[in-house]
């Protein structure tokens, strides 16, 4: 039997709560490969650098030391042989004037190596502070196993004068004054034929000697000597 319209009951289709929603077009999934850091070209790059570095170190090292035990280098031997004095004295500036002789032996220990002396070495005698004179070195080649005797001839002009002549004078009537010798001189080492970059001896001597009297004989009661190379 049909029922009436106003009976009638619609039934609506339920929606699966499952089902996921429709997709408008599957997405592609893209794999984007890890970027590269920065430090790593930095790293090895610092790496090379390091090693080659360090091979040249290797390099230089055993290259020095083969030197080294071929040519058995020896720093020369320097001695002070005499001192003269010519001249000392006050001018009418108060300025005090000296003039000294200075007789050098210099020996070369070395069997394989020469010495070049170039031109602008100085000597200069000393007294306390008080600087009393210099005179030039002269350039010469040192030879293997060889001396040589050099005439130094010093000369120099001190302000203020009178009061370094006082404590001179006064430290005559002792017997001991001590001077102090300085020099300096650019000398290129001869290894073989091979010449190398110059380079300086700087030497110190301590002296004490008897008496600062022009023309006279002076002696020298003591003397200490000392030397090195800087690069």
């Amino acid at each position: 039997m049909a029922l009436p319209d106003h009976h009638q009951i619609r039934i609506h289709p339920v929606a699966d709560l499952e089902q996921p929603p429709p997709e408008k077009g599957r997405q592609q999934l893209q794999i984007v490969p890890p970027k590269k850091k920065r430090y790593s070209c930095l790293c090895r790059w610092l790496c090379w650098s390091l090693s080659i570095i360090l091979v040249l170190l290797i390099v230089v090292g055993a290259v020095v030391g083969i030197l080294y035990l071929v040519f058995k280098p020896k720093i020369p031997a320097y001695s002070v042989d005499s001192l003269n004095i010519s001249d000392l004295r006050l001018n009418f500036d108060m300025s005090l004037y000296a003039r000294f002789d200075v007789k050098i032996t210099a020996y070369n220990p070395n069997e394989k190596i020469g010495i070049y002396y170039e031109k602008g070495g100085v000597l200069s005698v000393w007294y306390t502070e008080n600087k009393l004179c210099e005179g030039s070195l002269p350039a010469f080649y040192h030879g293997h196993r060889n001396k040589t005797a050099l005439d130094v001839d010093l000369t120099g002009r001190t302000v203020y004068g009178s009061t370094l002549m006082a404590a001179l004078v006064e430290q005559q009537r002792t017997g001991r004054i001590p001077l102090q010798l300085r020099a300096a001189a650019p000398v290129a080492v001869k290894l073989g034929k091979l010449k190398l970059k110059k380079v300086k001896i700087l030497g110190e001597c301590l002296l004490v000697v008897d008496s600062l009297t022009a023309n006279n004989a002076i002696s020298i009661k003591a003397s200490n000597c000392k030397f090195k190379l800087k690069l």
